[in-house]
C-alpha cells in the first residue's frame, strides 16, 4: 500500500498524525505541501477521495482567506481550488492518501479507517 501525508511539521496535528502512520508500522511519502504545493488536478483528485468540497479543506482563520477574496460565497469550485493552490497555507492539514482513499488527520485516529 502506497501512504502519503500531506504534511507540515509546524504542525502538532500533522506531526501527531505522522507518527501514528510510523507507529502502524507504515513510512509514507511525506509532502511538505507548503513547498510543494499539490497542482489544482491533485487537489481536485484529493477532494474527491475525501468526499469533500474545497471550501469545507480550507483554513478560513488564515489572512489569505480573506485578503484573497476566498471568502466570496458565490466563487466556484475551480477557483476555490486555484486559490488553495496558490496560497497552500488555506490547505487544512494533515492530509493522509493511501491507495484510492484519503482522510484528514483531524483528530490524528481519523486516518485509521483508511490504512
Amino acid at each position: 500500500m502506497g501512504v502519503i501525508i500531506y504534511h507540515n511539521p509546524r504542525c502538532g496535528k500533522s506531526r501527531q498524525t505522522l507518527q501514528l502512520l510510523q507507529q502502524q508500522g507504515i513510512e509514507p511519502e511525506i509532502i511538505e505541501y507548503l513547498k510543494t504545493p499539490p497542482t489544482a488536478q491533485q487537489l481536485d483528485d484529493i477532494l474527491q477521495k475525501l468526499g469533500m468540497e474545497p471550501r469545507e479543506l480550507m483554513r478560513k482563520k488564515e489572512a489569505d482567506y480573506k485578503a484573497n477574496g476566498l471568502d466570496d460565497a458565490s466563487l466556484d469550485r475551480q477557483t476555490l481550488i486555484t486559490g488553495m493552490v496558490n496560497h497552500p497555507i488555506l490547505i487544512e492539514r494533515p492530509i493522509v492518501i493511501a491507495d484510492d482513499k484519503a482522510a484528514l488527520g483531524r483528530p490524528p485516529e481519523a486516518i485509521l479507517a483508511i490504512l
